[in-house]
């Protein structure tokens, strides 16, 4: 008998952990398979809609009485560099950028050791390996690149971040960098490169995760001009992150029924996706 996978993604909830942003509350996640030949196109579907990809695997908060967990991006359009950014830019002008394909490199690793031990010891990463680490930087099935920061001079690697290619723009799945250089703000400077990135394809927008109101850890999200965030079922303009608050409620997320039923999917028998 020939097995063929479902035409319908299939939508599971994992059980309730720690949430490692707020602390004294419980996290889950609504997640489903990507795989596929039209994994790329599910990928972009969902995207829209504040999902965000871990290897194969996509998934959205879910929590049973939270929802300060924020999918966020910046319209490229809209987005104007702070005095602090322009001086992000400038002390930073020396790094070099490559594109590459999704692939491990042992320096790469070293750097991400360095990364977690400082800024990330006690997170849920700390304890992946060198073949953990390979997994998510291969383990696509979508269009993803690794973009890496190196010194010009030396070029010593000094930050990278696992981009996806969506129809409509770059998603920052991971980034990692120096740490022992804090006044360079590294983070900072690799959202505006690929602001600077997806103005050059013509993409009007960059996904930087989740933004989560009242973490100190995703503050930095919120400094972005052009910023807007998934709530509700569309896509809304951050004026003011103050008025954006973290308080639980038991009625602030939908039952999973009703958020599955809500998923708009795209159309599974179309084909394989060609772009």
């Amino acid at each position: 008998m020939r097995h063929t996978l479902p035409l319908a993604p299939q939508f599971y909830v994992t059980a309730p952990q720690p949430c490692p942003y707020l602390e004294g509350r419980m996290e889950r996640k609504l997640f489903t398979a990507l795989q596929g030949d039209n994994a790329e196109r599910l990928n972009d579907a969902l995207s829209k809609q504040g999902f965000r990809r871990s290897q194969n695997v996509l998934y959205r908060p879910s929590c049973a009485d939270c929802a300060a967990c924020l999918s966020a991006r910046i319209r490229v359009a809209d987005f104007t560099p702070s005095k602090s950014q322009k001086r992000t830019l400038r002390r930073n002008r020396a790094l070099e950028r490559r594109a590459t394909s999704p692939w491990a490199t042992e320096d790469q690793y070293d750097l991400f050791r360095r990364y977690l031990d400082s800024r990330h010891a006690d997170g849920g990463m700390a304890d992946m390996d060198v073949f953990e680490f390979a997994a998510m930087v291969e383990e696509t099935p979508i269009r993803s690149r690794v973009i890496e920061y190196a010194e010009g001079d030396s070029g010593a690697l000094t930050a990278v971040c696992l981009t996806d290619v969506l129809d409509d723009g770059l998603s920052m799945v991971y980034s990692f960098f120096e740490p022992g250089r804090p006044r360079d703000s590294l983070g900072t400077y690799i959202i505006l490169d690929h602001i600077e990135i997806a103005r050059e394809a013509d993409l009007p927008y960059v996904y930087l995760g989740y933004w989560v109101p009242g973490s100190p850890k995703m503050g930095y999200k919120a400094k972005f001009s052009g910023l807007e965030v998934y709530r509700g079922g569309t896509w809304e303009p951050v004026h003011d992150p103050a008025s954006f608050a973290a308080d639980t409620h038991p009625l602030s997320t939908d039952p999973i029924a009703e958020q599955v039923a809500n998923i708009s999917l795209p159309d599974m028998r179309a084909g394989p996706y060609r772009r």
